[in-house]
């Protein structure tokens, strides 16, 4: 009987699962929709599957290859205790599972399991020290209460920004209609779409807002040091709970680092491997029983 570990790694936009077997050769590598498991514990196992699944396909794997897979999930949402209980009250066709946050398995997978710290910035955002076996974490209590510095804040705030400038009260600049182009410059839209926005939809602004900063757009400018701020709040805490190697990870952070000063540019050093390596050594440990 061969033994696949399977390693997963999810957030509010995407879900990528990577297979690994016994040998560690990569086999399969797939990815799927939103698993945050605060949106919805069936909805992110959904998605874990669909991911798992079509990377199984790659490696000529079926469904009944299932019961033979150790996987390691590193989760956005994971943190919250009632969604990380009910999530794993659900059934699963895996040999094992273990649940930790996306920021863990990153972490993890950026030091190459040794001590050290990550600042994610991504969709939502999360800081987090692993240090002597324990696990220290700054902000990541999701939109819209936490998560400064991703790309779903990003959003937000440029919604408000754009709102002011439709009204006559801020600069209409450039990325200011380009969004308003977006909605087709209907203000009444923008309400009702926010009505049902989730992370995701506030966080698809982003690229536009970095695109129109490197073009010289003031509105876009002053979003960005805003961003570069609240990251450099993580990154100072991080550093007083005993960090002096941070990885910038995610779409938001991994763009930051020019943006930031020159004393917390010091603390950053490139991660080793991704979240989902970090994920696959979680599975590892899980088949030996060390959860």
């Amino acid at each position: 009987m061969t033994l696949y570990h399977v390693g997963i790694d999810g957030g509010g936009t995407s879900c990528r699962a990577r297979i690994r077997d016994e040998n560690n050769q990569l086999i399969g590598e797939a990815k799927s929709g939103s698993a945050n498991i605060m949106l919805g514990s069936d909805i992110a196992m959904a998605a874990i599957i669909e991911a798992i699944h079509a990377a199984a396909k790659q490696a000529h794997l079926s469904e009944q290859d299932f019961r033979n897979m150790h996987v390691g999930l590193a989760l956005a949402g994971a943190e919250h205790k009632n969604s990380w209980l009910a999530f794993m009250a659900q059934p699963h066709p895996f040999a094992s599972l273990v649940l930790n946050t996306d920021a863990y398995g990153a972490c993890l997978g950026a030091h190459n399991g040794d001590d050290g710290a990550i600042m994610i910035g991504g969709t939502g955002s999360c800081g987090i020290l692993l240090k002597g076996g324990e696990q220290h974490v700054v902000g990541g209590r999701e939109f819209p209460i936490s998560d400064q510095g991703g790309g779903a804040i990003m959003g937000l705030r440029l919604i408000q920004q754009v709102l002011l400038a439709y009204d006559g009260i801020v600069e209409k600049t450039p990325l200011a209609e380009h969004v308003l182009n977006h909605f087709n410059h209907d203000v009444d839209a923008i309400v009702e779409w926010s009505k049902g926005a989730i992370p995701k939809d506030y966080g698809q602004f982003s690229p536009a807002i970095f695109q129109h900063a490197y073009q010289g757009d003031a509105l876009a400018i002053s979003m960005l040091k805003q961003t570069a701020q609240d990251i450099e709040m993580f990154l100072i805490a991080l550093n007083k709970k005993g960090a002096t190697r941070i990885c910038l990870m995610g779409s938001i952070a991994e763009r930051i680092k020019e943006w930031l000063s020159p004393p917390v540019q010091q603390w950053i050093v490139a991660p080793q491997f991704d979240a989902i390596e970090g994920a696959l050594m979680m599975a590892g440990k899980a088949e030996h029983n060390l959860y």
